[in-house]
């Protein structure tokens, strides 16, 4: 029921000798979502995990992770979770919550076993915590939006901002995700490092077939990488973020690091990429 595997940091000159193998075996998260499981990937970078638990009718329990080396994955933890699915129920804590289709639900550090059910696709975030906060779920209509873009440079989108200080306080995971508008296939543009937080993106949304060409590395030694449906990519500090569709597609965004100012970021002019 319950798959992990690790991976671990990579320093920015190791990936500057990367072929598309080791960038994909490094950087690539997929296979996330199957079935009866929770598939988790432990990383080095924060300590952020992320993965999918799909319950297709039979409850998942999320309850202790040999990675963590602690009684319960939650005692030390703060984790965010997306539903990407029909409807669901996650219960922790003695709590339940029914979450729709693109709804958010923060639970705090302490929040014990986490029960997943019903017919979600639930994407699982969690970076460790120093405090409890509370749990809370955090419906579409609830988020704060943002509209960043324009027709003309083909990035017009929807920024949804759920676990972020506008909306709601948490140690130091920070969520939510961008839609592109009908015409629009770019997003993260201009691209940005933080050299103070890693980042994540699952893309999904996508038809079978269609892909995403997502941008990584330095700004001056730029990589790619394509992406299909419910894959998640992992952004180290150091590296850029940005990416262009084919087709429909959202990507739901997570990070954690030294702090949760949103706008704490280094802009890359789109002249200053190589």
């Amino acid at each position: 029921m319950l798959n992990v595997e690790t991976r671990h940091a990579v320093h920015p000159e190791h990936a500057k000798g990367m072929d598309t193998t080791d960038l994909r075996r490094n950087f690539l998260a997929g296979g996330l979502f199957a079935n009866g499981e929770i598939r988790l990937a432990y990383t080095h970078y924060d300590r952020f995990v992320l993965g999918g638990a799909v319950p297709d009718g039979a409850a998942l329990v999320l309850d202790q992770v040999a990675e963590t080396r602690t009684p319960n994955f939650m005692d030390r933890r703060e984790m965010g979770i997306v539903n990407i699915g029909d409807t669901g129920r996650v219960d922790a804590d003695g709590q339940g919550w029914d979450m729709a289709y693109g709804d958010v639900l923060y639970l705090g550090m302490g929040a014990g076993p986490v029960t997943f059910s019903g017919a979600g696709r639930f994407y699982i975030t969690s970076a460790p915590a120093h405090r409890a906060f509370p749990h809370r779920l955090v419906k579409v209509a609830d988020a704060k939006e943002v509209k960043l873009g324009a027709a003309e440079t083909s990035n017009k989108r929807t920024i949804r901002q759920f676990i972020h200080p506008l909306v709601m306080e948490s140690c130091q995971l920070i969520l939510g995700y961008t839609s592109l508008e009908d015409g629009s296939v770019w997003n993260t543009i201009p691209s940005h490092i933080h050299d103070r937080r890693m980042e994540a993106y699952l893309y999904h949304g996508m038809a079978p077939e269609a892909r995403v060409l997502h941008l990584m590395g330095e700004p001056h030694e730029t990589r790619h990488l394509f992406v299909a449906n419910e894959q998640a990519v992992l952004s180290p500090p150091w590296s850029i973020h940005s990416g262009a569709g084919i087709g429909e597609y959202t990507f739901i965004w997570a990070m954690a690091g030294d702090n949760v100012d949103y706008t704490d970021m280094d802009f890359i002019a789109p002249e200053d990429l190589r």
